[in-house]
């Protein structure tokens, strides 16, 4: 389930980069990109968050203020990093850029990327960690990143 939600809101955060940001118009449409954002939910988005969700709990048990702030900690001091990197390598590398060019593209985006990231995802994941139970922690996290998503998108396609 997880990881259905993951690739459909990929999809769906694309969609709306191309719609609402890029005002591509229907005719406009990269059925594509859309299509290959989704596999990258599918297919790493959503195993590696979801499984990156139950190694944490298992790390650090509990639902505590003190527990939560250390998850977001751990979260976004070594998981969203890394993540983060790996998301843009993937992305380039299906939209077929060569090392060389991926490598350049990571240097341009990745470090606003990381900084538009600690803008949204801390204070969504100190309610996460707190108040939802592990099962729903990846749909919280999906909800939320359909507008995450959409700004992935748009980064990670820019050329």
């Amino acid at each position: 389930w997880a990881v259905l939600a993951a690739g459909a809101l990929m999809g769906a955060g694309d969609v709306i980069a191309q719609q609402l940001v890029e005002q591509r118009g229907l005719h406009g449409h990269h059925c594509p990109r859309t299509l290959k954002m989704m596999a990258i939910g599918f297919c790493f988005v959503g195993p590696v968050v979801g499984s990156w969700y139950r190694i944490l709990d298992w790390l650090i048990p509990g639902n505590t203020k003190v527990v939560a702030v250390k998850k977001v900690i751990l979260d976004q001091g070594g998981f969203a990093p890394c993540f983060l990197g790996c998301f843009l390598a993937v992305t380039g590398a299906v939209n077929g850029l060569s090392v060389q060019d991926n490598w350049s593209k990571i240097q341009q985006d990745y470090v606003d990327a990381l900084m538009t990231n600690y803008c949204i995802w801390p204070p969504v994941q100190i309610a996460n960690f707190y108040f939802v139970p592990l099962q729903h922690r990846l749909a919280v996290v999906q909800c939320v990143a359909i507008v995450w998503n959409c700004y992935l998108s748009w980064k990670a396609n820019q050329m």
